[in-house]
């Protein structure tokens, strides 16, 4: 990094500033916790000599061993993409206008959930309902492990609760899936013919002002061979929508082939709840009672709000320590 080129190509000076920060998230515990551990012996030959130190030393052997749960969790991460940036698109699906306001509560969630954690955010695509909330949504989150944290909320994610849009009242019932890629760099190698790309163009629906509603700025690529869809408007520039946009499909792409060779691992496990896109895999209940509950899991929360609210680390984690027993 020190090297007077190193930022000449700063998406290769970037991929590499992620594997440093990777690398870094799994040594500096490491390091702490060997510091830690030597503190705790002190503490114990200390509280031998005088009982007096005998709490201290258990304090001390309490943090330790919540820096080990914290390490044995981080190891759980060793995905060939783990290490990578996500990207997250969010779509409404069954339930009317109640889908696409449970569509833009679930992209603040996982904004929130990526503030909280000091990860970067860039909004790639948005199309807003008419009515409220949105139809679709894209974000890069950016940081050490996003790929890694995220990757598990792939699916349908279905809503419970009292309609605001229904005026008499009624429980509604509301669909959204979540599809998550690792953004992959153009240096990764991914097949991708001309024939099989259908390129549209369109105005950006997003903020900008006259610039950005006035031309056809945004770009949405369709794989033919796969029916993947992806699209950008984050840039005004048509040029950039479309490098960010072949970006999306490279990774989406990836996925799907990373997705397939878990599908063939996971064979023999009959009967277990599926991981791929278009499975549901969480339910979230408003009414009659708040309660979140992960279908493979089991993992269950029951303050809705602070789910709602970014707090979603325990699925995370749960979600990791499943994978690792499933695989």
């Amino acid at each position: 990094m020190s090297a007077p080129d190193f930022w000449s190509n700063q998406e290769a000076a970037q991929e590499t500033v992620g594997k440093l920060k990777a690398l870094t998230a799994m040594v500096r515990p490491m390091a702490e916790l060997g510091r830690a551990l030597d503190d705790v012996h002190v503490m114990v030959e200390m509280a031998g000599e005088d009982p007096s130190f005998a709490a201290e030393a258990a304090s001390e052997l309490a943090r330790a061993e919540k820096s080990l749960a914290d390490l044995e969790m981080k190891a759980l991460l060793s995905g060939p993409h783990d290490a990578k940036n996500a990207i997250v698109s969010i779509n409404a699906r069954d339930g009317g206008t109640d889908a696409n306001d449970w569509a833009e509560m679930l992209l603040r969630m996982y904004i929130q959930w990526a503030k909280d954690h000091g990860y970067e955010i860039e909004l790639l695509d948005r199309l807003d309902n008419e009515e409220g909330g949105i139809k679709n949504a894209s974000i890069a989150v950016r940081g050490a492990m996003a790929y890694g944290y995220l990757k598990g909320e792939n699916g349908i994610h279905r809503l419970v609760r009292i309609s605001p849009y229904n005026a008499e009242g009624k429980r509604q019932t509301s669909f959204s899936a979540v599809d998550v890629s690792p953004e992959i760099s153009d240096a990764v190698q991914v097949e991708l013919k001309d024939d099989d790309i259908e390129e549209q163009v369109y105005r950006s629906s997003g903020p900008g002002g006259q610039h950005v509603n006035k031309t056809s700025s945004a770009v949405r690529l369709i794989h033919k061979p796969s029916g993947v869809v992806v699209a950008c408007q984050s840039e005004r520039s048509q040029h950039k929508n479309r490098a960010m946009a072949l970006k999306m499909l490279r990774s989406r792409l990836v996925r799907l082939e990373e997705e397939k060779r878990e599908a063939e691992q996971a064979a023999k496990y009959e009967g277990q709840a599926r991981v791929g896109f278009g499975a549901q895999i969480r339910s979230y209940f408003q009414h009659p009672d708040q309660r979140i509950k992960d279908a493979r899991t089991g993992h269950t929360e029951n303050n809705f709000q602070r789910v709602m609210d970014g707090q979603i680390q325990g699925f995370l984690d749960a979600y990791l320590q499943w994978h690792a027993r499933k695989g």
